[in-house]
């Protein structure tokens, strides 16, 4: 379990009410409108859990608002993110609903419609400010958004760990962390790989377009 520093017990510097309310949603959100194409024509809000029953009075809304408009949780401008939201043209939805027992009560599905498809992230926000991401378009992950971080899922084979560790020590990055899940009867597995500094474009090239993915995203924020 990853153990927490006592500032981050106590919360981050915000626009409140609520850390895990307004804070964290504020999180999921800015890191959702990174991972997701920036043309959608619509972005949805699924509530789920305590976020479902106390999201205006909490400002959760607002808060995953300014998410998607790019504000950090101190951004003063949260306040009124409805407002630039609507200057903007932005077109947006809020919709309680149940996401099922295996979610965290904090949880939010931020959907993103396109033209002809739509995208989605699923995270939950977990105490203290901080949040967790756990789906995206339906592949299981797990990561915070504290470090930048690679995305990949592909079909299970020897090698490919290895492959990309190297690829980024010759380039003199540090690996944060690695997690892997693995789906038992589809045999793909999804790796999320977080590094000590922002990659190159030319790395993140290199990664992300290689054949042997399914999918392959790098997320900073």
């Amino acid at each position: 379990m990853k153990e927490y520093r006592a500032f981050e017990i106590l919360g981050p510097i915000m626009v409140g009410p609520s850390s895990s309310h307004t804070a964290g949603a504020c999180k999921i959100a800015r890191v959702a409108a990174r991972i997701c194409p920036e043309n959608y024509k619509k972005v949805i809000f699924y509530l789920h859990g305590s976020f479902a029953m106390t999201y205006k009075g909490h400002g959760t809304d607002r808060a995953l608002l300014g998410g998607i408009l790019g504000f950090k949780t101190y951004d003063d401008r949260i306040r009124d993110a409805f407002k630039i939201a609507d200057s903007k043209k932005i077109n947006y939805e809020f919709v309680a609903t149940d996401l099922g027992e295996d979610f965290h009560p904090n949880t939010v599905k931020i959907s993103f419609v396109y033209e002809d498809h739509e995208e989605y992230v699923i995270g939950s926000s977990i105490g203290g400010g901080n949040m967790i991401i756990v789906d995206i378009n339906g592949i299981q992950v797990e990561f915070d958004g504290t470090h930048p971080t690679l995305l990949f899922r592909y079909n299970e084979q020897k090698g490919i760990i290895s492959e990309i560790s190297s690829i980024l020590y010759k380039n003199d990055y540090n690996i944060e962390s690695i997690n892997t899940i693995k789906d038992d009867l589809t045999e793909i597995v999804n790796l999320t790989i977080e590094l000590d500094q922002n990659l190159s474009i030319d790395l993140v090239k290199k990664l992300t377009t290689n054949s042997k993915f399914l999918m392959a995203k790098y997320v900073e924020v």
